[in-house]
């Protein structure tokens, strides 16, 4: 019986993990602009009211749950870092991730989205949302777990469980009263009996990529692919940097960002998102030791996020690009990044890019010459070039290696 407990607290802890990375690139409609997204929503409205069993499982996971979600002290540093060492192996409990977030209904994986993202834009300085928001999440997130195969989660819980130490569990649980704790657990594994009992038939995603597009797009990936995979092959992939957190920013700050990022997400086409997610998947299945994509699998995955950009307004791109100016803009390291590559294999992606940028962005919502895509590459080229020659091609940062 404990076992089968494990299990079933696993699956939904799992999803937990899983929605924090489709939080971070989930895709869904804002303001309507033809008949299928306002259809998409219709579909998500119906296949909520279809599942309602898992919205009062919900409500009551949050009651119960509330008093433990109070007491985790959400603005912890601990919260931003990556439990083990090994990048390579992180790099493919990821892919799990992508591959069961790509397989999840899109619909409901934008209503999710678009749940975090009224979470986030009323958060206290405590960082803890409200039990109604909280509630709204937790159904989401079982809708969402509810219309994938339980093979694909516990898929993503044997890869994560693999890499976490088993002291983390009962650290974190020492930092909170054990009977809310429990209360908690308790109301988790009913909500996750509801979820597996409510199980919900994903429908194939529609696309507004027109073949035109799609075909422009693909041809400027395989271009861009093969004049910027020296630059690529150059990076170090397995440096303990891309785990870290910006340094001097607090979690709040970050979040601020991370929030952009949904909504850019969630305005996106589900079926390019698709593409783009199982475009990853396979490029981290083929990597090398080092963490190197095939140059074949860099290619497809530029192509699937092209069409994925292609597919959104730009000022919902140029807000990402302003909140992580503000997020990087004063910490030096995205000169410490540049510092440490091939200029020359930089500028010739740099230029291939912007050859990139101008496809991608001339079959945007509302395109015409130039565009904000533009803008945000050249000033985030600008921004590099600048910092480096400012600090004399040597950069030094506090908190970082």
């Amino acid at each position: 019986m404990q076992t089968t407990l494990k299990r079933t607290n696993g699956i939904f802890a799992v999803a937990l993990v899983v929605l924090v990375l489709v939080g971070g690139r989930c895709f869904a409609p804002g303001v309507p602009r033809n008949s299928r997204m306002a259809s998409g929503r219709a579909r998500t409205v119906m296949r909520a009211a279809s599942s309602d069993a898992i919205g009062e499982a919900a409500a009551k996971l949050s009651k119960a749950a509330y008093p433990f979600m109070t007491q985790v002290d959400w603005n912890s540093p601990e919260y931003w870092m990556v439990p083990g060492g090994d990048p390579i192996k992180w790099t493919k409990a990821i892919g799990k991730i992508i591959d069961h977030g790509a397989s999840m209904d899109m619909d409901l994986v934008k209503a999710g989205c678009e749940a975090h993202h009224l979470a986030c834009g009323k958060l206290p300085p405590s960082g803890v949302c409200s039990e109604g928001e909280l509630t709204a999440i937790n159904a989401a997130i079982g809708r969402m777990i509810a219309s994938v195969p339980e093979s694909k989660t516990m898929g993503v819980y044997h890869a994560v469980s693999e890499l976490v130490d088993p002291k983390v569990p009962p650290y974190l649980m020492s930092k909170v009263k054990e009977d809310d704790a429990k209360a908690a657990y308790e109301a988790l594994i009913e909500f996750t009996k509801v979820v597996k009992a409510n199980p919900i038939a994903p429908s194939p995603a529609p696309t507004t990529v027109s073949s035109e597009a799609d075909s422009s797009i693909n041809t400027a990936a395989k271009e861009l692919a093969a004049a910027s995979y020296p630059f690529i092959k150059g990076i170090g992939w397995k440096d303990e940097l891309w785990g870290k957190s910006v340094p001097g920013k607090s979690p709040q700050e970050t979040l601020k960002a991370v929030d952009s990022m949904i909504v850019l997400g969630k305005n996106m086409d589900g079926a390019a998102l698709q593409e783009a997610a199982m475009a990853h998947v396979k490029a981290i299945e083929r990597m090398d030791e080092n963490g190197v994509l095939t140059q074949e699998d860099y290619e497809a995955t530029l192509a699937g996020i092209g069409k994925t950009i292609a597919s959104v307004r730009r000022g919902l791109v140029m807000n990402v690009f302003d909140e992580m100016s503000k997020l990087v803009g004063d910490t030096g390291m995205p000169a410490y990044v540049l510092s440490k590559q091939n200029p020359a294999d930089a500028l010739a992606s740099y230029g291939a890019f912007m050859n990139f940028k101008d496809r991608v962005s001339g079959y945007q919502p509302g395109s015409g010459s130039g565009g904000n895509a533009a803008l945000v590459l050249f000033g985030f080229f600008v921004f590099f070039m600048a910092a480096l020659v400012k600090a004399g091609g040597a950069i030094s940062i506090p908190y970082l290696p």
